[in-house]
């Protein structure tokens, strides 16, 4: 069992051969506001929270190789692998779980989070409900913490609180914390994506209550208090534009309060119309 383990943490990525370009492309990391860190690629995401009891990583890319490049931007940004203590995730899809696995091997004493809606998919190596792409393998890793709705992490004077907000995934993980910008407090938001993404609104077997989830969470995400949007794709919050304005020397280029609504109305939208149209072409739900 061993060694088909290993064959297969080899071959998942082949699996994804046709992902697009820019999840693997490396791109330069940076402080975004306060002790955050972009650590991902140019096209996914993946944060550095820091703190001076140790870090988290938050997402691991899509896959050993681009598990690496996270470990390489830390290290260029100046900061030591052994002092991450955590990981967690947003959700169990390959694009943002597929290098949890590196990770983990790499940094040993980090402990793996991860809600226990997704525990199941990141222990077995795939994603779980029904959708039209398959169960899109990834490199199986074994979860330390399961956690429910409102679970905290704290490290140091850092504090992460995990909300759930399922559809996308069974377990879905939207995560805010609070961070000081130049004497400016702000609210920052990591969330779980809303999109459809393949999954089946009706009939489907492995999520039943998927429809139901996903207009929970539309609400719950639109009630959190958000000054900065950090999601998991760089196209879902223009993150490529937002880092050229920094880099022009705007202070604000990543806070926008207005934004976190705008991201759940046009995922609200776009939910419906493909739930009519799932409904139209295969049965009321």
């Amino acid at each position: 069992m061993a060694a088909l383990a290993a064959l297969f943490f080899v071959l998942a990525p082949a699996a994804h051969a046709d992902m697009p370009a820019n999840w693997t492309k490396p791109t330069k990391p940076y402080r975004v506001v306060g002790n955050i860190y972009y650590v991902g690629t140019e096209g996914i995401s993946s944060w550095l929270i820091t703190s001076s009891a140790g870090h988290v990583i938050l997402d691991g890319g899509p896959n050993a190789e681009v598990g690496k490049q996270i470990e390489r931007n830390i290290a260029s940004l100046g900061f030591q692998l052994a002092d991450v203590k955590f990981l967690i995730n947003t959700h169990a899809h390959y694009d943002h779980a597929g290098g949890l696995a590196q990770l983990k091997a790499d940094i040993p004493t980090a402990k793996l989070w991860i809600s226990r809606g997704d525990e199941p998919a990141i222990e077995q190596g795939h994603h779980i409900g029904d959708n039209e792409n398959g169960p899109t393998p990834m490199p199986a890793v074994k979860v330390d913490r399961a956690f429910g709705d409102g679970q905290k992490l704290k490290l140091g004077e850092t504090s992460l609180v995990a909300h759930l907000t399922p559809g996308h995934t069974i377990g879905c993980t939207t995560w805010t914390t609070a961070v000081t910008e130049k004497g400016r407090p702000l609210n920052v938001t990591f969330p779980c994506s809303l999109s459809v993404a393949g999954n089946m609104l009706v009939g489907n077997k492995g999520h039943k209550t998927i429809v139901a989830d996903y207009r929970a969470s539309f609400a719950t995400m639109r009630a959190i208090p958000t000054d900065v949007v950090l999601p998991g794709h760089e196209e879902q919050g223009d993150l490529l534009a937002k880092r050229q304005k920094q880099l022009r020397g705007d202070p604000n280029a990543f806070v926008d309060p207005t934004e976190l609504g705008r991201f759940v109305d046009g995922y609200e939208a776009a939910f419906n119309k493909e739930l009519a149209r799932q409904q139209g072409a295969g049965g009321a739900q």
